[in-house]
């Protein structure tokens, strides 16, 4: 378990969740693993399907503590919620921002921010790690130009100008990600982004890592009470997650990027892990997509230090931290949003 801005995560699926008295008591087969005081929580997140007693729920719901339980992939299933059925003020803000573009552009921004940021640090990574397997020289001056347009985005308070200047940060990164393939050269390559379908090996991957980002960050969202399908950056579109979309972008580069670029580094998954259909999609086959998920999920138990928060956390409660940041912000908790910085 962790406790990270007055939310308790629960993250071993077998664990069963009861009260005593104004306590917390975590379960295991009977066992105690530890018992923490209700009265300074504000949530608490449950991955998993063992549960929680009833007591426990009546007495969070009384005391508008959010309880919520995640399947162990992320996925949203539940919240317990009291009469307010859920934080009404919260979504109110939400929507209220949402409707004006002027303010959902100053929450953007910071999106984009996080985003052309951590594609900086990412080729300035490369640059260090690999400088005989690059071409640093290349690699130096597309950092530059993302410098030149993060003193621009940081400028912006205009929707339509702020995607212009995350496409050309996006186009430019993209035209190094090939580079950062440094191994099976023949079998994976990169030119450009292409979706439904996916012509090759790269961009499957890419696609499937972004799902599943997008599905985790949305779960984040809607655990701390927020509307996942109502965003800032991106607009409302019927069945979109468009806020998880708006998240995930600080995060798509060094979460689901780096991570495909590993798969294909350390040869976890080959050319024979996909398909290719008469349409030229390409697609991966189903041992493939569980070599995926396996490492998917080993990456989400990885520690790192929260760079806004300062402490240590596994990756996989990076969409958690943000979105309870965001929640705070749109609260007037916090004067504004501090996005995830890589470095």
């Amino acid at each position: 378990m962790k406790k990270l801005l007055n939310t308790l995560f629960v993250t071993q699926s077998d664990v069963y969740l009861s009260l005593d008295g104004d306590n917390i008591v975590l379960l295991k087969e009977q066992e105690k693993l530890g018992r923490l005081p209700l009265h300074n929580l504000e949530s608490i997140v449950s991955f998993g399907y063992t549960g929680a007693s009833p007591a426990l729920m009546g007495y969070c719901a009384k005391r508008n503590i959010s309880l919520v339980f995640l399947k162990m992939n992320g996925q949203f299933l539940a919240r317990v919620s009291g009469e307010t059925k859920g934080n009404v003020t919260l979504r109110k803000a939400q929507y209220r921002i949402s409707d004006d573009e002027i303010k959902s552009a100053k929450i953007a921004r910071n999106f984009i921010i996080g985003k052309v940021y951590n594609s900086k640090w990412i080729i300035e990574r490369m640059t260090r790690d690999y400088p005989m397997r690059i071409d640093v020289a290349k690699f130096k001056e597309t950092s530059k130009q993302l410098s030149s347009l993060l003193i621009e985005i940081r400028e912006c308070d205009d929707l339509e100008r702020l995607r212009g200047l995350e496409g050309q940060a996006a186009l430019s990164y993209n035209k190094l990600f090939n580079d950062m393939i440094l191994q099976q050269k023949n079998d994976f390559y990169f030119y450009s982004r292409s979706r439904r379908p996916s012509l090759d090996n790269v961009n499957a991957l890419l696609s499937f890592a972004y799902t599943l980002l997008a599905k985790d960050v949305a779960g984040a969202l809607e655990g701390v009470g927020l509307d996942a399908y109502v965003g800032f950056l991106h607009r409302d579109r019927p069945g979109r997650v468009s806020l998880a979309l708006d998240v995930m972008e600080e995060l798509r580069g060094i979460y689901a990027d780096k991570f495909v670029l590993s798969l294909i580094n350390k040869k976890v998954i080959n050319s024979n892990d996909f398909l290719k259909k008469e349409n030229g999609a390409v697609i991966m086959s189903d041992e493939a997509r569980k070599k995926f998920l396996t490492a998917w999920q080993s990456k989400k138990q990885e520690k790192i230090t929260h760079p806004y928060l300062g402490e240590k956390i596994v990756w996989g409660l990076v969409p958690h931290a943000q979105a309870l940041l965001l929640a705070r912000y749109l609260r007037h908790d916090l004067d504004e949003y501090p996005q995830f910085l890589w470095k």
